[in-house]
């Protein structure tokens, strides 16, 4: 009777030992992939975000789409300009001359680092794009190009995405989006930035 009692005492320490490390073990594992997870994208969104301005500075906009993005960046040109005072006319010191010559954007792209080939694909996703809109909207009575990319945490958390894991972590919301730009002002910061 004693060892079935002792037994079964036994058993039930290490049932709670289990749930305890369990209890333990649990928000350490969520804490650790979400920030794995999530600076992941952000990383991938800057490469977006140097993208889109470098094509901005090659045309004058933003690109709408990623196959339009990927084109222009592999195609496109970026003019440098150099400016030179005016050596005909010493005296006047406000004349230039304006020289422009072209670089090609693809070249420069390799080595910031930016891999066109992966760059709609968020990180951790089967698969998964980002979103991307780009337009021009009137803002304080001027015209603007904007720019928006990004995703939902619930597209790289995996099995992480789930509303149950809010317990450890207040600011999180598997349905929230992570993104830079704005459809409404123009502004390219990204909403981890703040």
């Amino acid at each position: 009777m004693r060892l079935i009692i002792n037994t079964v005492l036994l058993l039930a320490i290490l049932g709670l030992v289990y749930v305890l490390a369990s209890s333990i073990r649990e928000p350490i594992a969520f804490k650790s992939e979400y920030d794995k997870r999530k600076d992941a994208v952000v990383e991938r969104l800057i490469q977006v975000r140097k993208a889109q301005e470098a094509y901005r500075v090659i045309t004058g906009e933003f690109a709408p789409s990623f196959d339009t993005l990927r084109y222009v960046l592999t195609n496109g040109k970026f003019p440098i300009v150099s400016i030179e005072s005016d050596p005909t006319d010493p005296d006047n010191e406000d004349k230039y001359i304006y020289d422009t010559t072209f670089v090609a954007a693809f070249d420069s792209l390799k080595s910031l680092g930016i891999v066109l080939d992966s760059l709609e694909r968020v990180p951790y996703s089967d698969g998964a794009l980002f979103s991307c809109f780009a337009d021009t909207i009137t803002y304080q009575k001027t015209l603007v190009q904007v720019v928006e990319v990004g995703t939902s945490y619930d597209k790289f958390m995996g099995p992480w995405a789930d509303e149950r894991f809010t317990k450890y972590d207040d600011s999180y919301n598997p349905n929230a989006i992570i993104k830079f730009g704005n459809r409404n002002a123009p502004n390219v910061s990204g909403n981890w930035e703040r």
